[in-house]
């Protein structure tokens, strides 16, 4: 049973994507809809809503005729217009789409085959240049055995008729959207049409976007963050989206913001980093002539911890240009419930709880003055958005826990998505979890009762405190001494803020069990400038030390890799068990003085 939104005066009747784009096409048809930006400046692209939806048509009129209706097919663009073409010509067509990201990188090609494996896609769709591009450097690769590649930006946007086949109903899946595989091996999720279209109203009503408004993101729109603001969102809002290339911001960051100026966009959402960095290039000196960001009413801060300490410099930073620290938006959410769950009201400073972090490790929530010894600050993620439900639950008993306490978030609501794509396991204890009742067996058991209430299982630690909700690590993550939780995140923010130069998002913390105890390792990427100024002794002692003070906890190794050694997600997220994973099978490479490349490491820890 799929629970069917209210949704705003210009889309009343909208029950799917397509039912959004028509109600656009009827109201506002002339008007721009996407634009892409060449090098995150220049405007290569514009194509307005009747536009999309002559090229939809097109689109899922050539995949019916090729008899994918019905089947999965890879999206693999880069950044730009035609994804969002093919994106809704699949949803037209009713072949599942599967977003997925350009290859540059044999890491990356092996995770598409593993994606084209687990939903049985032997088609990709893409363009022409990347066709030849992926071809040419992967022509020997066995992960490209099997696949075909459909250029789709060949076939053009003539005006074409409705194609020879129903629309799809509010149930069916509109897309699977891959999870970073950021704790584990990616999944597919199956988001349904009244996903979209719940989330969408839940979001907007938080943060409203009008037409005279507008969004822009630089976000990869294989991503369900970039997916929902940068495209759903704004097709559901009828307001222009301006979209970018990922690399556009990460070369220049500037750019973001220049663009947000120059168009008077009202809504950019970004992770935690994109703040910080920005933050940094001002303290530099690189970021003043962005321009007027008064009408910037929604500053999206999401898909890693958010950082007060990023907040506070970010809004210091930005004030002199218009920005108002009430924009600032923190947020939480996930794929498995479309994207967001819980966001700030419009019009409210960002909130800050400054708690105990010796009452935090041992699972409790204790407020404490700012300048108390051993204050922690943890930002609120916001109340839960309307139709959302979230409870507080012992990830082993599975018995709600009290107020103020911390533990596993599960959520409810017309967002949470169908399951996992070919995983009926996972699905049932993951989408289906219920809460445990007196004398039940601490167990997931996929025998409730018809009646009784089940959950999304997030794997996320949290806790709710006054009304709002407060993320404080994964649970996969929490690294466990004496009985005590620590959570990697503080401890990698305690790492990066120990040396100067170092950047965000440059350390992972995590432990090994090396058969007699809990071993803590740490490790910090470097670049040439830090290793000249401090030296890799440096880096290492004052890691410890910081640790050390500010935690308490003994670290066992701290190791210095050069930029880049980590893994990532494609949203920029530390992927903490890959990197463990890299650790213990010896595969990272650290660096000795003379920053040449020099033993692998765990040595230690694999005694």
């Amino acid at each position: 049973m799929v629970t069917i939104p209210e949704h705003s005066p210009t889309t009343p009747y909208a029950r799917t994507l397509i039912d959004l784009l028509r109600a656009q096409v009827a109201e506002r048809p002339d008007e721009d809809a996407y634009v892409f930006l060449r090098n995150g400046e220049d405007e290569a692209e514009t194509m307005t809503y009747r536009q999309l939806q002559s090229a939809m048509h097109t689109r899922a009129a050539d995949l019916h005729g090729r008899g994918l209706s019905g089947r999965q097919v890879l999206l693999m663009y880069p950044a730009g217009l035609e994804f969002v073409r093919s994106l809704l010509g699949c949803v037209r067509g009713r072949a599942v789409a599967v977003p997925v990201q350009v290859p540059d990188r044999r890491e990356q090609l092996r995770r598409l085959r593993r994606i084209a494996d687990d939903v049985g896609a032997s088609v990709v769709l893409t363009t022409t240049q990347v066709k030849a591009e992926v071809e040419r450097r992967f022509a020997a690769v066995p992960e490209l055995a099997g696949l075909t590649f459909v250029p789709t930006d060949e076939a053009g946007a003539s005006e074409t008729a409705e194609p020879p086949i129903a629309a799809p109903a509010a149930d069916e899946v509109a897309l699977l959207q891959y999870t970073s595989g950021s704790t584990g091996e990616p999944k597919g999720v199956m988001v349904r049409h009244a996903n979209y279209l719940a989330n969408a109203v839940q979001t907007d009503r938080r943060r409203p976007l009008r037409s005279d408004g507008g969004m822009v993101s630089w976000l990869p729109h294989f991503h369900d963050m970039g997916l929902m603001f940068g495209i759903v969102l704004p097709l559901y809002a009828g307001a222009p989206s301006y979209l970018m290339a990922p690399g556009a911001f990460i070369r220049r960051p500037a750019r973001w913001l220049e663009t947000i100026a120059r168009v008077g966009a009202t809504h950019s959402v970004a992770p935690s980093f994109a703040y910080e960095m920005c933050a940094r290039s001002a303290a530099a000196g690189s970021m003043a002539d962005v321009g007027d960001l008064s009408r910037w009413r929604f500053a999206g801060n999401g898909a890693e911890p958010v950082r007060h300490g990023a907040i506070e410099a970010f809004c210091a930073a930005f004030a002199p240009h218009g920005f108002d620290r009430r924009a600032m938006c923190p947020g939480y959410g996930l794929a498995e419930n479309t994207l967001t769950a819980s966001a700030g009201p419009d019009g409210r400073h960002p909130v800050v709880a400054w708690l105990s972090g010796e009452a935090l490790r041992a699972g409790r929530v204790e407020p404490v003055a700012a300048s108390a010894p051993g204050a922690c600050s943890v930002v609120s993620c916001g109340p839960p958005v309307a139709g959302t439900r979230v409870v507080i639950v012992d990830p082993v008993t599975r018995h709600p826990v009290g107020a103020d306490r911390v533990g596993e978030i599960w959520l409810d609501g017309p967002s949470v998505a169908a399951g996992y794509w070919g995983r009926p396991q996972d699905s049932e204890e993951v989408f289906r979890a219920r809460p445990a009742r007196d004398g039940e067996p601490p167990v997931h058991s996929s025998k409730a009762p018809a009646e009784a209430a089940t959950f999304l299982r997030t794997g996320d630690l949290g806790c709710l405190h006054e009304g709002e909700l407060y993320v404080t690590g994964r649970l996969k993550d929490v690294i466990v001494r004496q009985g005590r939780n620590y959570y990697p995140q503080d401890i990698e923010l305690a790492a990066e803020r120990a040396v100067p130069g170092l950047r965000p998002n440059c350390a992972v913390a995590f432990s090994v069990d090396d058969g007699r105890c809990e071993r803590v390792i740490v490790v910090v990427e470097i670049d040439g400038r830090v290793l000249r100024s401090t030296g890799l002794d440096g880096v290492r002692g004052r890691v410890r030390q910081a640790i050390d003070e500010i935690h308490r906890l003994p670290v066992h190794e701290v190791v210095t890799v050069r930029r880049g050694a980590l893994s990532k997600t494609s949203s920029g997220k530390i992927q903490r068990q890959a990197c463990k994973e890299s650790y213990v099978r010896g595969d990272l490479t650290a660096l000795v003085e003379n920053g040449e490349a020099a033993r692998p490491c765990a040595q230690e820890a694999r005694r």
